[in-house]
């Protein structure tokens, strides 16, 4: 007997659900409210990475003289670059589309809400509406925005990512509450652009959560940039002062207030629940979102829910991998093993991360050792002019597995997925060292931070510029 299965949400998860669902056989129908693709492709990862490599660009351009060529100035246009941005978007939101219908996947565009256990209506924007019965449903409606309780959010000019995305020029002076990656990541596209950018974070650090020397080295690296940074502050207010906003903070040095054309808010996500009548299906719930088994059921038999909305790690490919792992289930597959999940945040440079930091290696009495190897020591880097940053690897002191890796510089969002095959498949250190790296490559710096580990590195350490 063929297996009906409904899926809320079009997004990374959602959508990845529906296809593999339906190459298993099953009988697939897929509600959105927007677009599909959901946040990720169409007001996160893939928008904002399109700016990220025109502002790399103008990055390299900034520099040229290094390369030994000369440039008699050079001018953009931010909103060709909006343009380009939106156009590589469409593209792939046609792309899930064509997806859908070679699957064979119902599409309705609505909004879905329980009415009964496994009962869901779509309210259609023409205001008619249908009900849905499924074997099962798969609950993926993402996260949104969260805000902060700060006085002022309502006034004109203070905005979230998905308005500065969408804003035809570039914001001449502006500032971001939030020094989490959404925030950063805007800091370092924008300030390159040319804005005038503040950050104000809340935590001791930047980028909580990532390995501290990195966020340490990043922090001094886009203060160099003529980024402002900010930390231990407690926004308390903004206020509108003539033709700009005036945001005022805490912090232990007293209060403080930075005056900027534009306030991006960016202070995190929460999980999409409002609306979805979780209660009419006995879905259990919070403000962290859906509660859920190792198999991804909520409460509710034969209802289960991924990504975002289960309060998890919010990332694309996090609920694309639970996506294709819950159809399978759904359809009578074992459940996959558990996954190293690699992080990648695109400032400049670049920065990704996969397994314990250190700082996790010492809470957890882990006996390991360190090896790190600067790209300022690698030939590709010094050839690309790429050379700041590092490559940090933990190793069990036991077993010599593979715990950690972090890296801080170019291409380093390439870079991760050796190191997360590495813990993947619970390779040592042996297994790397007998791996032969071309040269030159920049994945020479991985092999050379394995080997630094045991104090074997065989790079030549370049004289410091004067």
């Amino acid at each position: 007997m063929q297996k009906s299965v409904l899926v809320i949400g079009g997004g990374p998860g959602g959508y990845v659900a529906a296809i593999r669902a339906a190459q298993l056989g099953a009988r697939v129908t897929l509600v959105e409210e927007n677009k599909l693709g959901g946040t990720c492709l169409n007001r996160g990862c893939i928008p904002t990475k399109a700016l990220y490599r025109s502002a790399e660009l103008v990055d390299t351009l900034c520099r040229i003289d290094e390369f030994g060529m000369q440039l008699k100035g050079f001018s953009y246009d931010y909103s060709a670059l909006k343009l380009r941005k939106d156009s590589i978007v469409a593209g792939l939101v046609k792309g899930i589309e064509q997806l859908m219908k070679a699957n064979g996947i119902e599409v309705l565009y609505g909004r879905a809400r329980f009415t009964g256990k496994k009962t869901v209506t779509v309210a259609f924007p023409s205001g008619n509406a249908t009900e849905i019965t499924a074997d099962a449903i798969v609950v993926a409606t993402g996260s949104v925005p969260a805000e902060p309780p700060v006085k002022g959010l309502d006034l004109p000019g203070v905005i979230g990512s998905d308005e500065l995305l969408e804003a035809g020029s570039l914001p001449k002076s502006m500032i971001i509450i939030g020094g989490g990656v959404i925030g950063i990541e805007f800091a370092g596209i924008y300030g390159t652009l040319g804005t005038d950018v503040t950050v104000l974070e809340y935590m001791p650090s930047i980028l909580p959560g990532v390995d501290s020397e990195i966020a340490r080295r990043l922090a001094t690296s886009l203060k160099r940039r003529g980024i402002k940074i900010e930390t231990g502050v407690r926004v308390t207010e903004i206020r509108r002062e003539r033709d700009s906003l005036k945001v005022c903070a805490e912090s232990g040095k007293g209060e403080m207030c930075h005056e900027a054309a534009t306030v991006l808010v960016a202070t995190g996500r929460k999980p999409n629940i409002d609306g979805l009548g979780l209660e009419e299906a006995g879905i259990e719930h919070s403000v962290k979102g859906i509660r859920t088994d190792g198999r991804f059921m909520t409460s509710s038999p034969d209802v289960y829910a991924i990504g975002d909305v289960t309060g998890g790690i919010m990332l694309a490919h996090v609920a694309s991998e639970q996506g294709k792992a819950v159809a399978e289930i759904i359809m009578g597959l074992e459940a996959p093993e558990e996954k190293v999940i690699p992080s990648c945040i695109f400032t400049f440079p670049e920065i990704a991360t996969a397994g314990i930091t250190e700082e996790e290696a010492k809470a957890a009495k882990i006996q390991y050792r360190t090896g790190k190897f600067m790209f300022g020591a690698n030939g590709k880097a010094m050839a690309m002019g790429e050379t700041e940053g590092f490559v940090k690897t933990i190793v069990d002191a036991q077993s010599n597995k593979i715990l950690g890796v972090h890296i801080m510089g170019p291409h380093a969002s390439d870079l991760i997925h050796e190191g997360v095959l590495a813990m993947q498949c619970g390779l040592t250190a042996n297994d790397l060292e007998r791996t032969v790296h071309a040269h030159p490559t920049l994945s020479e710096a991985f092999y050379e931070s394995v080997l630094g580990a045991y104090g074997r590195a065989l790079h030549i350490i370049p004289p410091r510029r004067p």
